[in-house]
């Protein structure tokens, strides 16, 4: 592992087999790097493999090939004591808010549950120390009483924060956590986010598909295709830097409040997720792509300083 690097994923592959007793490569040899402090996003459309790397990085799933490292140590197939302590130390903030929580706990019983059962603190001072967590995010300390349906979506996931938190782990991996809330309330929650992190210096690991918002937040930038990294962004200019044709056709489709003017764009070629591909996956719907994009897979290279492409075209 690289300097300060906490995190790892090292050549990791997830496969499924699906009901007729073929295999789906979900994930393909992707390599993730998380420095300490630092926020990377994960960016892509829908079934691009976002969530699955989420659920491999929490362990709810087994790697089928790779490894995975945490402060040096590698914790691919984590087990018992060794794996309760590995979620202390990872966490999850999800979508949907309400779901994270039973409608018959009170706030206060939902707080002080990980405390209890990592067996940080009594009962009482795992009450105290739920105050004091609200407040920090942004709620009093009364909402500890209350039920889950007598709140906002906004409130109920600055609940969920302040308990995440509240276990000061190293990495906190947000799964599309504002994608549910009112525009209005995600902008609360990501500056929270980003106010607890600068404060606490944890590591984030934000998944999305909203360009603009990974663009504002991250150091680092992964965009995926079918599973695959096909290109690693470190600006905060993603529409200057971006090289990969999948990025711009990404960046072309979004909507533009300062351009009303803009010419939006669609890849309107299906997504083409057949295993026979030998070339580069993104191909068969690439407008730039030429006969060796069919032919041969291209390798992910350092481009220049702000930017890593798999591209035949570079």
């Amino acid at each position: 592992m690289g300097e300060n690097v906490i995190f790892e994923l090292q050549d990791v592959h997830k496969y499924f087999k699906n009901n007729d007793g073929s295999i789906l490569k979900a994930i393909k040899n992707v390599n993730i790097s998380l420095r300490q402090g630092e926020c990377i996003v994960i960016v892509g459309e829908s079934g691009c493999g976002k969530s699955t790397i989420a659920r491999l990085i929490l362990q709810l799933i087994d790697i089928t090939k790779g490894k995975m490292f945490y402060k040096g140590r590698n914790v691919t197939n984590l087990r018992g004591k060794e794996l309760k302590e590995y979620y202390r130390n990872v966490q999850m903030i999800f979508q949907d808010p309400l779901s994270t929580f039973s409608p018959r706990m009170k706030i206060g019983g939902y707080m002080i549950e990980p405390y209890l059962n990592f067996k940080l603190m009594d009962k009482r001072s795992a009450y105290k120390y739920a105050e004091e967590l609200l407040e920090m995010v942004g709620l009093n300390k009364e909402f500890i009483d209350r039920y889950p349906n007598e709140l906002s979506g906004g409130q109920l996931q600055r609940v969920v924060i302040a308990r995440t938190i509240g276990l000061e782990p190293d990495i906190i991996i947000c799964d599309e956590c504002t994608s549910a809330l009112d525009v209005s309330i995600q902008k609360q929650i990501i500056n929270l986010l980003l106010e607890l992190q600068s404060k606490t210096n944890f590591c984030n690991i934000f998944i999305t598909h909203d360009l603009a918002l990974a663009e504002r937040i991250s150091d680092k930038i992964y965009v995926m295709y079918l599973g695959e990294v096909v290109e690693i962004l470190s600006s905060k200019n993603i529409s200057r830097d971006a090289r990969h044709p999948y990025t711009k056709a990404l960046l072309n489709g979004v909507l533009s409040v300062k351009n009303f003017n803009k010419d939006i764009r669609v890849i309107d070629t299906p997504i083409n997720n057949s295993v026979n591909i030998q070339g580069c996956s993104f191909a068969p719907r690439c407008p730039s792509a030429y006969k060796n994009c069919f032919a041969e897979k291209p390798v992910l290279e350092r481009l220049n300083t702000s930017c890593s492409i798999a591209c035949n075209l570079y």
